[in-house]
């Protein structure tokens, strides 16, 4: 599944992103930039080997932190990332021409789901999150914000290379991009979590138990205004089971609080095996 990701992302950037100058954030969009400036001064730098190096370098200041396994993992992803990027560029027909808008959707697209498989397996492709990892231990930043400041630097130090509006259209997939990522490490995993306060908890749990056959937990809870205690039901389902849980609650009481709220994942009985 790695190579897999790591093939697709490749071929994506090849085709939509390096040869319409599009510069979206980390490393690669680094090295976009240096081929493009190198290629104007008669030297030839591939993106791909350009991604290996740097990566490399930036690995060293956090594989320490890290331990082997992130190390092999991220070795793994950028390695594999780079080889095909040169493996299969001169292969490759760049597609878009003028219309940077199709090469910016389908190529954000596409390298958000060879980025989001690679993720998904627990592996990485280095890049922007490793310098943000770095900084955010040099200077204590969030690393997500920081993360996002060094890929829009990148984009905008794209701009005297290509043009503001090959910057604009390489942030627009920048942020496509990781949406589609997080479609993908998440995708078929989410679930909604729902917590059920009332009087009728008894009844409630009963219909949850037998009529939608999922499993529930009471919680301890007290009312702090009027100190009595509340028993509090958290339940874990598929979004079409909102529905019917409602319906069971509206039945059994009206007057009950009911809070939804979105679940990134769940493991054990009934959903997917930890460690899977």
């Amino acid at each position: 599944m790695v190579v897999l990701g790591c093939a697709i992302a490749a071929f994506a950037t090849d085709m939509f992103m390096i040869p319409n100058g599009l510069a979206a954030g980390g490393v690669t969009g680094v090295a976009t930039i240096i081929q493009e400036l190198g290629a104007r001064n008669g030297l030839t730098l591939p993106v791909g080997m350009q991604t290996i190096v740097i990566n490399a370098v930036l690995l060293l200041a956090v594989a320490r932190a890290g331990g082997l396994l992130y190390v092999i993992q991220t070795v793994t992803g950028f390695v594999l990332l780079g080889v095909f990027t040169d493996l299969f560029a001169p292969f490759v027909t760049p597609l878009g021409g003028e219309e940077l808008m199709l090469s910016a959707l389908w190529g954000a697209l596409a390298c958000g789901l060879g980025y989001g498989l690679v993720l998904r397996c627990g592996s990485n492709t280095g890049g922007s999150d490793t310098i943000g990892q770095i900084i955010s231990r040099k200077t204590s930043l969030p690393v997500g914000a920081t993360t996002m400041v060094i890929d829009v630097t990148v984009c905008a130090l794209s701009i005297p290379v290509f043009s503001l509006i090959n910057a604009l259209y390489a942030a627009l997939a920048m942020v496509l991009m990781g949406i589609v990522v997080d479609a993908v490490v998440d995708g078929g995993n989410k679930r909604r979590m729902a917590f059920v306060i009332s009087d009728s908890f008894d009844d409630i749990a009963d219909d949850i138990l037998h009529g939608l056959g999922r499993g529930c937990t009471k919680l301890s809870a007290t009312g702090m205004w009027s100190g009595n205690d509340k028993p509090v039901l958290m339940v874990i389902l598929e979004r079409r089971e909102l529905s019917p849980l409602k319906a069971i609650v509206a039945e059994r009481d009206r007057d009950a609080i009911v809070i939804i709220s979105d679940v990134t994942e769940a493991f054990g009985e009934g959903f997917k095996e930890l460690g899977v």
